[in-house]
């Protein structure tokens, strides 16, 4: 388990969680966004190795026998696999020190509160990720980089996930509204799911922001944050975003 630092321990600076691990991601994984927006919230430092995930290769399959990314390797011991498992880590490792240095919580409130975040987490990394993300980044980065490179995206997979985007950017409009945050009245890691997606798809251009103020300027809240500045640097070799990504007034 990760231990505070002895500055935090005495009450004096803080200087984030004494953390020793390596975080195995792909620049425009949204579930490895989502844990690098978590660990730059709670001021956590961690080495980073960047992962192709068309690739299947052999020492990454070691780790995650699914393939699947972001992947935390403790210095001291231990594997932790999967957006779930390494958010759910973090918040346990950090929740005293969140409470005495005001660092957020990823996963605030009473046990109903908790429920929420988790509930819309998994909309996220899960429904969201199936129906918009997934597809966008096959049919528009995997083909282009991946071992069929070359490949057209196929138009009626992006006019879906377009149309699907559009439901979804609703539904945050909504809860943006509602509830100031997405899960309540503060931040949680249910807006750094739902931000990583985002991100992911505004770099491939994607997003009808003008359609959905309410969606967009919960969005243009967290793009402020210093958290994203690292995720808004991301480029990808003869793929630039569109000029707007890294712009906050966008």
């Amino acid at each position: 388990m990760t231990e505070l630092s002895p500055t935090a321990e005495t009450g004096e600076s803080w200087d984030g969680l004494s953390f020793a691990g390596t975080l195995t991601h792909f620049r425009l994984c949204p579930h490895s966004r989502s844990i690098r927006l978590a660990l730059s919230e709670l001021k956590i430092d961690a080495a980073f190795v960047e992962e192709q995930p068309w690739a299947w290769q052999p020492a990454f399959l070691s780790l995650n026998p699914s393939g699947e990314l972001p992947v935390l390797s403790l210095d001291s011991g231990g594997t932790l696999c999967g957006s779930y498992a390494i958010s759910e880590y973090l918040a346990e490792a950090s929740h005293d020190a969140a409470t005495a240095h005001e660092l957020p919580h990823l996963f605030p409130g009473n046990a109903t509160d908790r429920a929420e975040v988790r509930r819309l987490v998994d909309w996220f990394h899960n429904k969201f990720q199936r129906d918009v993300t997934r597809e966008l980044l096959s049919e528009k980065v995997y083909a282009r980089l991946g071992p069929e490179a070359g490949t057209a995206p196929d138009p009626t997979v992006l006019r879906a996930a377009s149309a699907n985007l559009r439901y979804h950017l609703s539904y945050i409009g909504y809860l943006a509204h509602q509830r100031g945050w997405l899960a309540g009245e503060t931040m949680s890691f249910a807006d750094l799911a739902a931000g990583s997606h985002l991100s992911v798809i505004d770099y491939l251009g994607d997003v009808p922001w003008a359609d959905y103020p309410a969606a967009k300027s919960w969005y243009q809240r967290l793009k402020s944050r210093p958290s994203m500045r690292p995720l808004l640097s991301d480029r990808l070799p003869g793929m630039p975003p569109p000029h707007d990504y890294t712009n906050l007034d966008f």
